[in-house]
């Protein structure tokens, strides 16, 4: 299937709940003030685009392509991560909010997660080695047999993260947020 090649647009304040995005290859574009709520997305491929202020709830990426995409102030609940095309995917998110999305099983290293919302947010058995959640709020983020090494909770609050079943080694935490390491132990620390 040969795809449309979009370089270089900026797309503002589009509802593409009312019409469709063309079906295509984006790159270096911009997307802003857009609306994808429950869009169908698949298959598409974005690389070095930037999404700012964009409405991505529930859309479908089966098999889509993110390629060093930066998402600014965006809303992403309900995202199923783990349904991209794998192959170099790159992201990085500020002031967004991803509540209920997955990255299930996904290579997500040196991945930024900055001033964002990321409540129930599913990072099962996922590589995160060297990532940064600066100024995070991960309350109710399942950690399950997940790569941690290297990672910068330092900012970071709300987590829940059981150092016997997720790999820690040299990740980085606040002293206040020390608890989250020891939440299944129901301790209490004065």
């Amino acid at each position: 299937m040969v795809l449309n090649s979009i370089e270089s647009k900026t797309f503002e304040k589009k509802d593409f709940t009312q019409f469709d995005l063309l079906k295509g290859e984006y790159e270096t574009c911009k997307f802003l003030n857009c609306n994808f709520a429950n869009t169908n997305l698949s298959e598409f491929v974005f690389s070095d685009c930037e999404f700012k202020g964009c409405n991505l709830t529930m859309a479908n990426l089966t098999k889509t392509a993110l390629r060093d995409i930066k998402f600014l102030d965006c809303k992403l609940v309900g995202i199923q991560f783990q349904q991209c095309n794998d192959f170099l995917l790159s992201v990085r998110f500020e002031n967004c909010i991803l509540k209920l999305s997955s990255f299930q099983k996904l290579k997500l290293k040196k991945t930024s997660f900055k001033n964002s919302n990321l409540h129930e947010v599913d990072f099962t058995e996922s590589d995160l080695t060297q990532s940064v959640f600066d100024s995070c709020d991960l309350s109710r983020a399942i950690f399950q047999n997940t790569t941690l090494e290297k990672v910068d909770f330092t900012t970071a609050f709300n987590y829940s993260i059981d150092p016997e079943k997720n790999r820690i080694k040299k990740a980085k935490f606040s002293l206040q947020g020390i608890m989250g390491l020891l939440d299944k132990y129901d301790v209490v620390v004065d």
